[in-house]
Parts: C-alpha cells; structure tokens; sequence
C-alpha cells in the first residue's frame, strides 16, 4: 500500500484521491494546509489519519512515503526538494517546476537517492487512447504535421474580470495558460515526435499580466505540429495527426479520451471513449512503479517519465523565452 500526503485541497487533488481509492494502492495518511480547518475538514472528508498546517511536521510523518503536491507552480521546486530529502517519492501536478535549472537540481538529488521516483502528473499521457495513438504511429512511414488542441473556460477568470488576482493567473505564482493547460498538448507532441527543432510561442495577454491563451508552433524535421490552448474561451475543437491519406482524431489534447484512424472514407476507432476518472490510468501507472521500486522494470520506466518530464520542461522554457516569459525561480 502506497502512503500518502497531500499538499493542496483543490479540484485536482479531490479528484486524484477519487483515483486512488478506485485502484486500492494508495491509503490517504496526511494532508498539509496552510489554514487549519481546511486541513482538517479535507482529511476528515477523505478518510486522512493526520492534517498539518507546518511543512517541516508534515514531511517528517513517518507514516507518509508519497508526497502528491498540488500547490501552486512557483512553489513546486522547493516542496520537491524538501519530500526528496525526507526521502518520500513525489507526484507533482504540472508543471513539475519553472525552469530547466530547477528541475536539474530535482533530478540530481532524486540520483543520490535512486530508490525514489519523481513523478509528473500529465494525466493526458497515460491515457488508453494516447497508447494507441503511439502504436498507430509507429506503423507510419511518416507524418506531415499535427495540431493539438486544448481549450477550457476557467472559473478563475471572472475573478480576473471582476479586478482580483487568483494564483492561476498570477505570474507571482507561475501562472498562465502555457503553464497550467499549455504543458498537455506539450506533452503530447514531445511524447510522440520528440523534442522539436525550433519553438515559438504567441500569447494573448490578459490584464493581470500573464498569457490567457496562446498558440504554439514546434518546428520538427519535415513538418510542423501547432499547440492552441486557452483559459478564457471555450473550444470543442479536436485534434488531428496528418500522414498523407492517414488521419488520427483525438477528441481532447488534454484527456485524450478518445481518438479515431482514417483512410480516406474508413473510419476505425483505436480506443473506445474513456468515461472514469481520466487520473485513473495515471495513478495505476504511478503505482506499478512506486510499489516495486528496485525492480529493472520499474527503474526503466521512472527512468523514461524524468527523460520525458525533461525533455518537456525544455520546450516549455525555450516557448516561455521565445515570447519574453520570465517565471519565478
């Protein structure tokens, strides 16, 4: 069984938890806030043995080997850090961290204690339907371009309207669209063509000074794969992969829930539409590594996410520089 602490007590970390108890590897041990009651209320409401309002209190419980943080970007790095040398594993909602200076010094203290995993939460990766997509691709002798969608109204938004400053559009915070819906579509075109040649990215500026939605463009050898996203409109738009008379639809880059092959009028659906918990895959995935950490297959795998994880932090920083996007450190 997979202990775990809890750092935020937002959607994200309801539905995590919601996850995890579906699977059954994971136990609920301990939740930090900084406001006592919310501590208190959410790991009463979540079966929690343990709530803590000081950081230092809640990495030292024994009880906890995994910490899930989920609190906002710019506080990332140093809660990894401090889980690493309390040596727990880490799951750490994107983005891990702001920059690729940060995320070396994760990776090189994660090194001194191998037996750890530093695992970043891209549900959309794990997902039935990315994996089919994958393995659709591979039979490809090419592909001629992409594009990636990924559009979600945000409920913060109004705040920003109504003249307040929530966390996920306060650059204080590392927030913005690149780093909080951006880094799925991401993640997609890194997990299937790699790391591009060349990026660029196109905010539209919002008036708390951070992007609110943008276009990307990564520039790969033969062709070129656009990234659009946005937390102040909505779009159903899909998202399609070109190979000449082939075509791959995905009907969300961010939860890749479903996705579709054609050849001309064929159509083929590669996975069936996922309807549970699109963390669901995710933690199982997490969990066949954190429960059997020392095996070659598990070393392999952790190995592979941090390529993964490292390879995406790059192209975010190069697409942060690339429109003049600085982020705390």
């Amino acid at each position: 069984m997979i202990n775990l602490g809890t750092i935020g007590t937002n959607w994200i970390t309801e539905r995590m938890l919601e996850a995890a108890t579906t699977i059954g590897a994971y136990r609920l041990q301990a939740v930090y806030s900084r406001h006592s009651a919310t501590a208190a209320q959410f790991a009463h409401d979540h079966a929690g043995q343990r709530s803590y309002t000081n950081l230092t209190d809640f990495f030292n419980d024994e009880q906890v080997d995994t910490v899930y943080i989920a609190s906002p970007n710019s506080l990332h790095f140093q809660q990894i850090l401090q889980a690493l040398r309390h040596h727990k594993n880490v799951i750490v909602e994107k983005p891990a961290v702001l920059s690729p200076y940060q995320l070396q010094m994760i990776l090189d203290e994660q090194a001194r204690q191998p037996d750890l995993q530093v695992l970043e939460a891209a549900r959309n990766v794990h997902m039935p339907a990315f994996k089919a997509v994958e393995q659709q691709l591979a039979t490809w002798d090419h592909v001629e371009g992409a594009e990636f969608n990924f559009s979600q109204y945000s409920s913060r938004y109004g705040q920003v309207l109504a003249g307040e400053l929530p966390n996920v559009f306060n650059r204080k915070f590392g927030g913005g669209v690149l780093t909080d819906l951006g880094v799925y579509p991401i993640y997609d075109a890194v997990a299937l063509f790699g790391v591009p040649q060349q990026q660029f990215y196109y905010p539209t500026w919002i008036k708390t000074g951070v992007d609110g939605k943008g276009t990307a463009r990564l520039e790969y050898d033969g062709f070129t794969v656009i990234l659009n996203f946005s937390k102040i409109s909505f779009s159903n738009q899909a998202s399609e992969i070109y190979g000449g008379r082939q075509l791959i639809t995905i009907d969300n880059a961010g939860e890749f829930t479903q996705a579709d092959y054609f050849t001309g009028k064929e159509q083929q659906q590669l996975s069936p539409a996922y309807r549970d918990n699109p963390m669901i895959p995710e933690m199982t995935d997490f969990a066949a590594l954190l429960e059997q950490p020392n095996t070659r297959i598990a070393k392999e795998r952790g190995n592979r996410e941090r390529q993964l994880m490292k390879q995406v932090n790059q192209v975010l920083d190069r697409l942060a520089a690339s429109a003049g996007i600085s982020y705390p450190q």
